[in-house]
Parts: structure tokens; C-alpha cells; sequence
């Protein structure tokens, strides 16, 4: 009876873990490992948007793997621990788009002890003065996929559904598709752009805030700022670019799901934004770090001129792995500038980030 007692209740835990991993929860046996690697804390968190980055980076000198627990997977993530440069990090790829990026660096910065969030990959460009291969270093970030497409016939002066309640607004800008036509009626009208609706971790509860550009932090940036005479390499095999790749910092950087092969819209980014880097899953990264009050930088190379129109636009597939390279490289040269020991530096200049104050709803 003893032993069938023992078995019953053996039984009956099996059943109550497999439920525990069916509602989302983290499994204990996960929950310890993540418990013994925060201990080990804090880290830089640094997120890879897909293999093509990330490959790179786990190849790289400058990165080693932690001997005593290399990686915990967990929820379709694989998080990797070691150092970079002599700084403690937990990697992980983000996969595709602004959800996965947004899942996966909510993720990082729940599960994890963090001091900071990096983010580097490759992006479509939005600037004719730069060149494929070149590193850009946003100071800004929005998403420009959040829309409110507005009705037939109405206006600029019309007021937008939902607009009365503070749920939308007219003060960032639009898109107007008839200025895209060839002489046509076009019955889309115009969509305009939306800031995102945002809950801080600095705030109250269910108590929301408006924010359309998230600035990356001020310490992080001035770092950055020492990387811009880095030489970067020009060739691939006898292929080369019509001059060596440069570090700089641009101005804006904007993402959204939707992948930009259009230079009509290239241009009106450029035009209408002053973005350069244009791609799919940093704003959702800025986003989760402002929110969870982390400093946060995003270093992009281009691989492309969006939409084509330059000489080497038809060699891009040929550049793309020197971008990723290049990305990759100018964030282990940025890590190295960071002191190995944490500092209240970043943590002041979040401050001071925050003091750029969010728009508030309205």
C-alpha cells in the first residue's frame, strides 16, 4: 500500500509540473539555473535579430563561452552566457520582426540581472550620402508601423476615429498614397503615423504614456561617439565598395514589420523622418529597455539602399555579410569601452534620458 501511496504522489507532481509548464510558468529546474547565472550578474544583454548576426558574433575572438553553464533554453529562446570583451553577457536571437524582438528582450530583461541591453544586425538604408557597409549608431528610435488609416474623403483637418479620447493623434505626421499615384483616384487616402502607447516601469500602473521617438542613453552614445574613425574593411574576396565603410552617428533609426524594398518610401522615411537605418525589430527593443528603465544602444550596418538606385545595390547579397561583420565588429569594439566593473554612470544618464519627457496622452 506504502509503496502504491508513494507512486500516487509521485504521479500526481508529474502531472502538477507538466500543468505548470502548460500555463507558461518557469519549470523549476529552469528557475534554478536562472537563480545560479543571476548570482553571476549583472550583464550586458545583448540581442541578435537572426543567425545571419548572431553567427558572427559567437564566432568572434572576443567572445567566451561560460564553462559552467554555457546557455538556458528556454520559451523558444536560447539565452548563451560567457563574456565579450571581458564583460559578462547573456546573448540571445530575437528572430524576425517587432513581436519577436518585443517578446524576446521582455524576456531578457525579466529573466536576467541586467546593467544594459545592445542591439546590432543589419538594416536597409534610407540615406543616399551613406554607403553599404557603413555602421550607423541612431540617436533616436521609432516604430513607423502604428497607424490610424484614415477614412475616404476626410481631410487633414478632419478629426481621426478615436481621436477625441486620446487614442490617436494628428501631431506626428502622414502618409499621403495619392501623392503616389500616376493621375488616378486613390481611394486609401493617408494613414498617419501613431506614437506608441507605453506603461514605464518609473510610473503608475495602468496609467499610460505616449511616446514616439526613444532616445538610445546619453553615456552609451558618447561612448559610441569614440568609434567613429574605426576602420572597417572594404572587400569581399576582389569585391569591393566604392570606399571603406564608416562608423557614424545618424540621427534616426526606424523599424517596423514590414520589410522596406520601396525607394519612393525610402525617400519619404528620409524625407519626412530623417531616419537612415530602416529595418524591423530595433524600435521594439528601444521600446522594452525605456520602458524597463535599462540604457540601451542599437548599432546597425547597412546592407542595402532600400528600394535600390545606387551603384552597388545589385551586389548587396554580395556586402550583406560584410554589414553583418561590420556590426558585429563595432559592438565588440563599443563593449570594450565600457568599464568591466558597474558603474552609476549609465543608471545617471537613464535619468537624464527620462527627462526627455514622454508625451503624455491626451
Amino acid at each position: 500500500m506504502g509503496f502504491f501511496l508513494t507512486g500516487f504522489l509521485v504521479f500526481i507532481l508529474s502531472v502538477g509540473n507538466v500543468i505548470e509548464e502548460a500555463n507558461g510558468e518557469i519549470p523549476r529546474t529552469i528557475l534554478g539555473k536562472i537563480e545560479k547565472m543571476n548570482r553571476k550578474g549583472p550583464y550586458l544583454g545583448i540581442v541578435a535579430p537572426n543567425n545571419y548576426e548572431l553567427n558572427p558574433l559567437l564566432g568572434s575572438p572576443s567572445y567566451v563561452p561560460s564553462s559552467s553553464l554555457p546557455f538556458i533554453d528556454f520559451a523558444g529562446r536560447k539565452f548563451r552566457f560567457g563574456k565579450l570583451a571581458g564583460q559578462p553577457v547573456v546573448i540571445v536571437m530575437s528572430g524576425l520582426g517587432m513581436v519577436n524582438a518585443g517578446v524576446t528582450t521582455q524576456l531578457l530583461v525579466s529573466l536576467f540581472r541586467l546593467k544594459g541591453v545592445l542591439h546590432y544586425g543589419i538594416a536597409g538604408n534610407a540615406d543616399v550620402n551613406l554607403e553599404i557597409g557603413d555602421v550607423t549608431i541612431p540617436q533616436y528610435w521609432a516604430h513607423s508601423g502604428l497607424w490610424n488609416w484614415q477614412r475616404y474623403g476626410d481631410g487633414i483637418d478632419k478629426e481621426l476615429a478615436l481621436e477625441s479620447g486620446g487614442d490617436y493623434t494628428r501631431e506626428v505626421g502622414y502618409l499621403q498614397f495619392s501623392k503616389y499615384s500616376n493621375g488616378t483616384e486613390n481611394l486609401l487616402n493617408r494613414v498617419w503615423y501613431q506614437p506608441e502607447e507605453i506603461f514605464p516601469v518609473t510610473g503608475t500602473p495602468e496609467e499610460r504614456q505616449h511616446v514616439f521617438w526613444i532616445p538610445v542613453d546619453k553615456y552609451y552614445l558618447n561612448l559610441a561617439r569614440k568609434l567613429e574613425d574605426t576602420k572597417l574593411p572594404q572587400c569581399v574576396n576582389t569585391t569591393c565598395l566604392p570606399r571603406p565603410p564608416k562608423v557614424t552617428i545618424v540621427d534616426r533609426g526606424m523599424s517596423a514589420s514590414v520589410f522596406v524594398d520601396n525607394a519612393a518610401y525610402r525617400t519619404f522615411l528620409n524625407s519626412k523622418f530623417n531616419a537612415t537605418a530602416i529595418e524591423m525589430e530595433s524600435a521594439a527593443v528601444a521600446l522594452i529597455s525605456h520602458q524597463q528603465n535599462l540604457p540601451f544602444i542599437v548599432i546597425r550596418a547597412l546592407s542595402d539602399l532600400a528600394g535600390g538606385g545606387s551603384d552597388v545595390s545589385n551586389e548587396a547579397n554580395i556586402f550583406s555579410s560584410l554589414a553583418a561583420e561590420n556590426s558585429v565588429d563595432i559592438l565588440v569594439k563599443f563593449v570594450a569601452l565600457l568599464p568591466l566593473h558597474e558603474t552609476t554612470k549609465a543608471k545617471i544618464n537613464q535619468n537624464d534620458m527620462c527627462g526627455l519627457r514622454l508625451e503624455q496622452s491626451g
